[in-house]
């Protein structure tokens, strides 16, 4: 073959591997919402809950019951129950919820964006202070400084969350009076800002009020503290030991005898080269950060989705429950997908 054919080959076969992992990709993606789709769908069905009599109560007629069991399709064949399911979730409808009697899905639209500013601005938190505490662990390895980082790690990552919430309301909110309770706004300012984003800080700063970002940002502080004390905790452990392994190849020594920094081998070198395990922590943490959220706002009164999947767990409302559930599932999927899509621009020996 010629050199003019090779030339005018190679970038079209580059195109056909692109488009081929880019079908893959698509198609894994795909795989895997169905997967979670269908786990949920049986998460509903083997939990002991009678949807039936959760809706009409307890003191229904038995033709009332088989009436709305035949309207809510309990009556027909399991794998028909799982079409509908996956109908209905493919327009939206997730059931209706029986603590607020409204959708599901409005109730999920309404509240994430608030656990979404509390879960993303504690991993921004703990990827700031744990990456750095990380590498500076491995660099001091087995020094007293090590020693310290792994003790607060541990400690960061065992003490229970709802334990630790109560203790920082007690403490600088009860006695000190540093910074206000529970909620996510305090009464007086509730109602002054639009709804554009969600976000409180950022719709505050869009309606140019500045009081309320600030009272929105105080408020912020403890739960995200709480649940950013928690991703400090895994980040650090985590990128320790990523360094500590880096620290051990022979690049590291080649590049010391060469008489490079230590700070330089440390960041440009070392650290370079765990950058895409550190990208995974990051990104599955703040995942883990929704997880978490549950029982921080359930604490401090965030009106998030999970204070709703609690609501939802009291009063038996298995709608709510599997909504939460299955959009915390969706967001982990998208979540990993974005970092395998990061990975290519990180490492480009990704295939």
């Amino acid at each position: 073959m010629s050199e003019a054919a090779a030339a005018w080959l190679r970038p079209r076969r580059r195109a056909g591997r692109t488009a081929k992992s880019l079908l893959a990709f698509v198609a894994a993606l795909a795989t895997t919402l169905l997967g979670l789709l269908v786990a949920t769908f049986i998460l509903g069905r083997v939990i002991p809950h009678d949807p039936v009599v959760a809706v009409i109560g307890d003191n229904a007629t038995p033709e009332a019951y088989a009436a709305m069991r035949s309207k809510l399709g309990l009556d027909q064949p399991l794998l028909t129950q799982l079409g509908i399911y996956l109908d209905n979730v493919a327009h939206g409808d997730l059931g209706i919820s029986l603590v607020t009697s409204r959708p599901v899905a409005e109730d999920l639209r309404a509240r994430m964006p608030a656990t979404m500013e509390l879960a993303t601005l504690a991993t921004i938190f703990g990827a700031l202070v744990g990456i750095p505490a990380g590498v500076l662990a491995a660099a001091r390895h087995g020094r007293l400084t090590d020693q310290l980082v792994r003790v607060a790690a541990l400690l960061g990552y065992s003490v229970p969350v709802f334990w630790l919430g109560l203790l920082f309301l007690l403490v600088f909110y009860l006695k000190l009076d540093l910074l206000p309770g529970p909620g996510r706004i305090s009464v007086w300012n509730q109602g002054i800002v639009p709804t554009v984003t969600g976000s409180l800080l950022v719709d505050s700063l869009l309606a140019g009020e500045t009081d309320v970002f600030w009272d929105a940002a105080a408020h912020l502080v403890m739960p995200v503290t709480i649940l950013g004390l928690i991703a400090v905790a895994y980040i650090c452990r985590m990128t320790r030991g990523f360094m500590l392994y880096q620290l051990k190849q022979e690049y590291v020594l080649t590049a010391t005898v060469k008489g490079a920094g230590r700070l330089r081998i440390l960041w440009n070198h070392a650290f370079r080269n765990t950058l895409v395990q550190v990208v995974t922590i990051v990104a599955l943490n703040s995942g883990l950060a929704l997880e978490g959220a549950v029982l921080t706002e359930a604490v401090f009164d965030w009106p998030g989705i999970g204070s709703y999947a609690t609501e939802a767990l009291f009063r038996a409302d298995m709608n709510g429950v599997l909504g939460v559930t299955l959009l915390i599932g969706v967001v982990f999927v998208i979540i990993n997908a974005l970092t395998d899509l990061a990975y290519r621009f990180l490492d480009p020996r990704v295939a």
